[in-house]
């Protein structure tokens, strides 16, 4: 049998007669609508402080169709970029009246899929996702709820991302700058857009004006493949250009365990500029994403299409910068 006490909660009506005003005036306090007085505001705060008044948001969505909640799939909680992009999201949402769901889809297309129906199946109206992949995975449910691609754009989607591309050429003239001219290069999985931009937007810019030696694909992540731990015995090239900073962070361990000094027997640079980035030792030379501004752009554009706004396809590109460390020397 349920417990009395949750039958028992107060509700609008409650507030209402104690404070003296209508349940509508009620309504129009709480749900921040309406012209109501300061003083009547603070009168029925107060009074539904004092009951231990909370919104029963089930009731609500119920009456409106509304549940003020969005969903976000993310593909890696593990790596420090995400948690940073799922607060900015959260923080923005939370800021415009919604709720945030979050699910790790550990890099799973599938799972990723089950769990843009489960969000669906619960009310959501609307999801921020981070593709794993870029197979479009929730192509059955775009005419559900509006969902915006943050970080990997796909085509038929709202999109808001990095300009990898210009990154990658920042990173580029300031490794030239700084006199290297034989460069190893650890790109990341080259099936990702956003990892063939950073390769791109470095390559291009050095054309003629360095060469790069080798060059390994690795997965966004510390741990490295034999093939990229041999290159690292390579005493030819000066710098070693990581597609993003797990994959740096993880070089810069490697080469300690072979005897190598970081930068003074060669530099390491990365991409992203994760939080482990200002304290990896050396500090470590990359390019920052702009994580507080690609949440809160997905996040605002999530909310006008829930809203009703139409239009085309918004595909926003967000400018990076570099940040200058100790891991990249000067020759």
């Amino acid at each position: 049998m349920a417990n009395s006490a949750y039958r028992n909660r107060p509700t609008l009506r409650d507030i209402a007669q104690i404070a003296g005003v209508t349940a509508a005036t009620v309504s129009y306090v709480l749900n921040g609508k309406g012209s109501v007085s300061a003083d009547v505001q603070k009168r029925v705060r107060q009074t539904a402080k004092d009951l231990g008044y909370r919104a029963n948001y089930v009731a609500k969505a119920t009456r409106t169709g509304q549940t003020l909640s969005i969903g976000l799939i993310l593909p890696d909680l593990k790596n420090p970029f995400f948690p940073q992009l799922a607060q900015s999201v959260q923080s923005a949402a939370r800021g415009a009246g919604y709720a945030v769901f979050l699910m790790d889809s550990q890099g799973d297309t599938e799972v990723e899929r089950e769990g843009a129906e489960d969000f669906i199946s619960r009310g959501v109206e609307g999801i921020v996702w981070c593709p794993a992949t870029e197979h479009d995975s929730l192509s059955d449910y775009r005419a559900d709820v509006p969902i915006v691609v943050v970080d990997r754009p796909l085509p038929h989607y709202d999109t808001i991302s990095s300009d990898y591309y210009s990154g990658g050429g920042l990173l580029a003239d300031h490794v030239l700058a700084q006199g290297h001219r034989h460069i190893g290069m650890i790109v990341g999985p080259q099936s990702l857009s956003s990892a063939q931009r950073r390769r791109d937007g470095f390559v291009e810019r050095i054309a003629g004006k360095a060469e790069i030696d080798w060059e390994v694909e690795n997965a966004f992540t510390i741990d490295l493949s034999d093939e990229i731990r041999r290159q690292l015995n390579n005493f030819d090239v000066s710098v070693i250009v990581c597609g993003n900073d797990f994959i740096a962070i993880g070089v810069i361990r490697a080469l300690h365990e072979l005897g190598r000094r970081v930068p003074k027997d060669v530099s390491v640079v990365g991409f992203d500029d994760i939080p482990w980035a200002s304290f990896s030792i050396p500090a470590l030379t990359t390019v920052r994403q702009p994580f507080s501004k690609l949440g809160q752009e997905a996040a605002a554009l999530l909310v006008r299409r829930i809203s009703g706004e139409s239009g085309p396809l918004v595909n926003m590109s967000l400018e990076m910068r570099l940040v200058s460390r100790g891991s990249l020397n000067r020759l």
